[in-house]
C-alpha cells in the first residue's frame, strides 16, 4: 500500500481507494463513456485522467482547444505544432498573432476593471499596502510602454530590468511585452559582475533600475551596482531610475534619467504591438552550476497558454481568491506565477518586497492574515527556516483563509512537508510539491489540489500535455512502475524554452544530446508503485561508491531525520579504496549545538545504515552554520564538491548566492576539520 501522509482523514482514504479504481478503469479502459469535462480547469481525479489521456493522444487538438477557448488572438494559427528534437526546433501556434498583455490586462477591463490585479506589500509592515486594479494597471503599463518608446526602445530590443520587488518591476515587464521589447530580468541582489555578464550577453539597449532597495533592516545601493556594471557594457544607451529609498545617487548626464517625471508626462493610452506566436517574450539566465550562465529564451504564445493553464490548475484558483507566491520576479517562478500566469487568469497576485524574518519570523503569516491569502507558494528553504523558529510566530496569526500550499525550487524533505502540512495548512490545505525548471517555463509535475492525493516528498503526476519518461544509463527507457532513472520529457510542451540566446548549439548539447529525441532535464527521478514521481536530485548528485550508484537525496533525507539536524548536503570526494566516498555538510538545530559532535556523527551514520544500508555511510561529516544556496533555494553542490576535494582555487562568482558569506565559513571549517580528523 502506498504510504500517503501519515495523518490522513477518512475523506482522503476514500479518495485513495477511488484513485486506484480510477487508475485501473479510467486510464486503461478507453471504451468507457466520458462525462462532460473542462480541459482547462480540472476538478476531480477521474477528470484528470481523462484530460491527461486526451492531452498525450491528441496533443495538438488538446492545446488548440485550450488556446482557442481561453485567450484572445489578433490572428489564428496556421499550425498548432511543428517540432524536431534533433535540431532542436519547436514551434507552437505558428502563424498566430497576439500580444500577451492584451490577455493579461485589456481583456479583463470590461468585467474585472475594478478588481485588484496586484497587491503590493512593502518591506516595512508600517507602510501601507498598495492595491492596483486592472484599470490602474492598464494605465500604468501604457504610460511605462510610452516612456520606453520615447527613449528609443523598439520591438526586438533587449531591456535589462534590475529592480527590487516593487510594482514597477512587474509593470516594467508588461511594458516591455506591450511594445515587443524582450525583457531580461536580473535579480536585484546579484553583483555588478553578474549583472554586466547578462547585459553584455544579451546586448541590452536599456537598463531599468532603482536608486536602491530595502532588504529587511538593510538598504542596498542598486544604482551604484548598476554604475559599476556599466563600466564594461557598451550597448546600454539609457538607464531609467525608479525612486524607492530616496538615496543620493550619481546620475550620468545623457544616460541616466529618473523614471517618474517621464511617466508623469506619458499618455495612459496605447496600442499593444502585434507579436508573432514565436517572437521572443523574454530572456532569463539560469545561474548554471558551471560556466557562463545560460540565457533561456521564452517565446510568446506557447508560454502564455501553458503558464495560464498550469496556474489555474496547480492552485485551483477561483475568481475571488488572493494568491501569493513569495518568490522574486527575478526568477522564472516570479515570471510565470507572479506576473503572467495569474494575470492571464484575471487573478489578484501579491508582490512582497521584504524577507521572511523582518521585522520577525512571523512576517509571512502576518501577511497571510492581513490579506486573507488563499494560495501560498514558497520554497522549502523558507519553510525549514521558519520551522526552526518553533510555532510561537505561527500561532499568533489566523491562517484559516489558506486553501492551497505550494512548494517550489527544490524537492521538499519529509520533515518540512509535515511541518508545513500540520502547522500552516492545519491538515486541510493540500501541498503541491511542484517540479519544473527555468527551461520548462511552467510547472511540469505536481499534484492538483483537491484532485490528486498527495504523498510527502513526491511531485506525484505530470500535468496534462507533459510526457515524462525515465531513462537508464544505456539510453533505454524504463517502463512500468517502481523504477528509478534519469528524467526526460519525450514530447514538446508549449512553454518550453526555444533556445539559449546566441548559442543554439549549447542548447542542443545541454538538453537534447544525452538521449535521442528527448529533452533531458538533468534530474534523476523514481516512479513508485502507482506511477507517482519523486525527484531525487541532479544526476551529477549520483555518486558511485564501491561500484554502487548512490543518489544523495535519500541519504540526505535519512540524515535530516536525526532530531538534532536541521539540514544537510552530501557530495562525493576521491577515496583511495572506494573510488569515491561521501562527505556530509550538516547544519544542526540549536539543540544539537551543545551535543558531542563525535557522538552525533555516529548517530547520523547509524540512521543512514538503518534507512539505506552501511554502503551509504558518510566518511566525513562537517558541521556548518549554513549551506551555499542560489537565490531560488538550490544548494550549490559544485562549491561543496570543490571544498570536499580541497580545491578552492576557482569557485566562480559566489556573489550571486543567497548567502555568499557562508562559503568562507565552510572553507575554514573544512581546514579545521582536516587538521583534526584526516
Amino acid at each position: 500500500m502506498v504510504r500517503f501522509a501519515s495523518r490522513q482523514n477518512e475523506r482522503d482514504k476514500k479518495q485513495l481507494k477511488e484513485y486506484f479504481i480510477t487508475l485501473v478503469n479510467s486510464y486503461y479502459n478507453t471504451n468507457n463513456p466520458q462525462p462532460s469535462m473542462s480541459n482547462y480547469h480540472i476538478k476531480h481525479l477521474e477528470e484528470y485522467y481523462q484530460v491527461y489521456r486526451k492531452s498525450v493522444r491528441e496533443p495538438e487538438n488538446f492545446w488548440e482547444e485550450i488556446a482557442e477557448e481561453h485567450f484572445v488572438w489578433r490572428k489564428k494559427w496556421n499550425k498548432v505544432l511543428s517540432w524536431d528534437f534533433t535540431k532542436p526546433e519547436v514551434k507552437w501556434f505558428e502563424g498566430a498573432q497576439l500580444n500577451i498583455t492584451e490577455n493579461c490586462i485589456d481583456r479583463h477591463l470590461a468585467t474585472r476593471g475594478d478588481k485588484r490585479a496586484i497587491l503590493f506589500e512593502p518591506n516595512n509592515p508600517d507602510e501601507p499596502a498598495e492595491h492596483i486594479t486592472y484599470k490602474q494597471l492598464y494605465a500604468r503599463v501604457n504610460k511605462f510602454a510610452n516612456v520606453l518608446k520615447a527613449q528609443g526602445v523598439k520591438k526586438g530590443d533587449r531591456v535589462c530590468v534590475y529592480v527590487p520587488m516593487i510594482p514597477e518591476l512587474a509593470i516594467a515587464l508588461l511594458a516591455c511585452a506591450r511594445i515587443g521589447a524582450i525583457h531580461n530580468v536580473v535579480f536585484a541582489g546579484f553583483s555588478a559582475t553578474a549583472l554586466s555578464t547578462r547585459i553584455n550577453d544579451s546586448d541590452c539597449k536599456m537598463v531599468i533600475t532603482s536608486d536602491g532597495s530595502y532588504r529587511g533592516a538593510k538598504t542596498i545601493d542598486l544604482k551604484g551596482i548598476v554604475d559599476e556594471a556599466l563600466e564594461s557594457c557598451e550597448s546600454v544607451e539609457t538607464v531609467l531610475v525608479v525612486k524607492r529609498i530616496n538615496l543620493e545617487v550619481t546620475m550620468k548626464a545623457g544616460r541616466d534619467k529618473w523614471l517618474q517625471p517621464l511617466l508623469d508626462e506619458a499618455s495612459p493610452e496605447g496600442n499593444a504591438e502585434v507579436m508573432n506566436a514565436e517572437d521572443p517574450l523574454f530572456i532569463l539566465y539560469t545561474s548554471g552550476s558551471t560556466g557562463m550562465p545560460k540565457g533561456m529564451v521564452h517565446t510568446t504564445a506557447g508560454y502564455m497558454v501553458y503558464t495560464a493553464f498550469s496556474f489555474k490548475n496547480a492552485f485551483q484558483y477561483k475568481e475571488t481568491d488572493v494568491y501569493w507566491c513569495t518568490a522574486d520576479i527575478g526568477w522564472i517562478t516570479g515570471h510565470s506565477y507572479i506576473v503572467y500566469g495569474p494575470l492571464a487568469n484575471g487573478a489578484t497576485t501579491v508582490m512582497f518586497e521584504g524577507v521572511p524574518h523582518y521585522p520577525d519570523f512571523g512576517r509571512f503569516w502576518q501577511i497571510v492574515e492581513k490579506h486573507k491569502v488563499n494560495q501560498f507558494y514558497t520554497a522549502p528553504t523558507a519553510i525549514r527556516a521558519l520551522a526552526k523558529q518553533g510555532l510561537e510566530m505561527v500561532e499568533k496569526y489566523d491562517l484559516s483563509s489558506l486553501k492551497v500550499l505550494g512548494s517550489v525550487g527544490e524537492p521538499i524533505n519529509e520533515e518540512a512537508w509535515h511541518w508545513y502540512n500540520d502547522n500552516i495548512g492545519k491538515k486541510k490545505s493540500p501541498i503541491i510539491d511542484s517540479w519544473w525548471q527555468t527551461e520548462t517555463g511552467g510547472i511540469m509535475i505536481c499534484p492538483i489540489p483537491y484532485v490528486t492525493p498527495t504523498k510527502p516528498t513526491y511531485a506525484t503526476l505530470p500535468f496534462p500535455g507533459i510526457q515524462p519518461c525515465l531513462m537508464d544509463e544505456s539510453g533505454e527507457e524504463l517502463k512500468g512502475n517502481q523504477v528509478e532513472g534519469r528524467l526526460c520529457i519525450k514530447f514538446p510542451w508549449p512553454s518550453m524554452a526555444r533556445t539559449i540566446w546566441g548559442n543554439h548549439q549549447r542548447y542542443k548539447d545541454t538538453y537534447f544530446s544525452a538521449y535521442e529525441n528527448k529533452y533531458f532535464t538533468g534530474d534523476g527521478a523514481l516512479r513508485d508503485e502507482v506511477g507517482y514521481y519523486r525527484i531525487t536530485g541532479r544526476v551529477d548528485d549520483v555518486i558511485i561508491v564501491s561500484g554502487h550508484n548512490l543518489g544523495t537525496a535519500p541519504i540526505e533525507d535519512a540524515v535530516n531525520e536525526h532530531p538534532a539536524v536541521s539540514e544537510s548536503a552530501i557530495v562525493g570526494f576521491p577515496h583511495d579504496v572506494k573510488g569515491n566516498a561521501l562527505y556530509g555538510y550538516v547544519i544542526l538545530k540549536d539543540a544539537g549545538e551543545t551535543r558531542n559532535h563525535d557522538n552525533l556523527r555516529k548517530e547520523i551514520n547509524q540512521i543512514i545504515t538503518e534507512h539505506i544500508g552501511p554502503i551509504a555511510k558518510l566518511d566525513k561529516i562537517q558541521f556548518t552554520e549554513g549551506l551555499p544556496k542560489t537565490r531560488s533555494g538550490k544548494i550549490m553542490r559544485r562549491i561543496l564538491r570543490k571544498i570536499a576535494h580541497d580545491d578552492t582555487s576557482n569557485l566562480g562568482d559566489t556573489s550571486t548566492l543567497l548567502n555568499p558569506e557562508v562559503v568562507d565559513s565552510i572553507i575554514e571549517g573544512a581546514k579545521e576539520f582536516r587538521n583534526t580528523n584526516w
